[in-house]
């Protein structure tokens, strides 16, 4: 199996954000020491400031500065542990990934899991569109078995490639009793990192979390 390369998402330079960091912390020093010479000059001769209350101040101020220190060491720990995951997944790419997402179709057919409630005597797979029409209903077993989906009209002709999504619609005595997204399995055509999470692009373009993939299998 061919494994395609996976190209980082771009990230934030750490020398670039601790140069940031130490100006800004440099900065907001220097208009604390600032605001304190002031404070000095124009304190109360008869009831000047105790130096306690100084020494309360710069404390407070270097729990300031360590603090902004720690929040910008843990964003760029957290950047670092999203690329590395990425590397991880980057075997993923070109495998078939099942999750709760449409599916790509381009003639072949495409696996689902439908899942329909357990209680039914009927159930239905709706299929949709990438704009969300419905195209097709079709009577599925009351089973969590894995079906096919061949991606024709009633007449037997292909229907158009695309992304496709499957609901499932169980009935009991005629009657509705529940409404399922069903599982499907599409080819990882990229991994990515967007605003810090792990997103898979399928191929057709559809999204999928990384954390939302149930199984993986060689295609």
């Amino acid at each position: 199996m061919e494994v395609l390369s996976v190209t980082p998402a771009a990230t934030t330079n750490p020398s670039l954000a601790t140069t940031s960091t130490k100006a800004a912390v440099s900065s907001d020093f220097e208009t604390f020491l600032k605001m304190l010479t002031a404070q000095m000059k124009n304190q109360d001769p008869l009831n000047p400031i105790q130096s306690s209350d100084f020494a309360v101040q710069l404390a407070t101020f270097s729990g300031v500065e360590q603090q902004v220190k720690s929040n910008d060491l843990l964003a760029l720990l957290g950047q670092k542990l999203s690329i590395m995951g990425m590397a991880q997944l980057a075997g993923w790419v070109g495998m078939d990934a099942k999750a709760v997402a449409p599916a790509y179709f381009d003639g072949s057919p495409v696996a689902i899991e439908p899942a329909p409630d357990p209680t039914a005597d009927e159930a239905v797979m709706v299929v949709r569109n990438a704009s969300g029409a419905e195209v097709q209903r079709i009577n599925v077993p009351v089973s969590p078995d894995r079906i096919d989906w061949a991606g024709v009209d009633s007449d037997g002709n292909p229907l158009a490639s695309g992304l496709y999504s499957f609901d499932v619609e169980s009935y009991s005595g005629g009657k509705i009793i529940g409404t399922s997204t069903a599982e499907t399995y599409s080819r990882i055509a990229e991994v990515r990192i967007d605003s810090g999470e792990t997103v898979l692009i399928m191929e057709g373009g559809a999204q999928v979390s990384a954390s939302a993939v149930l199984a993986l299998r060689a295609p």
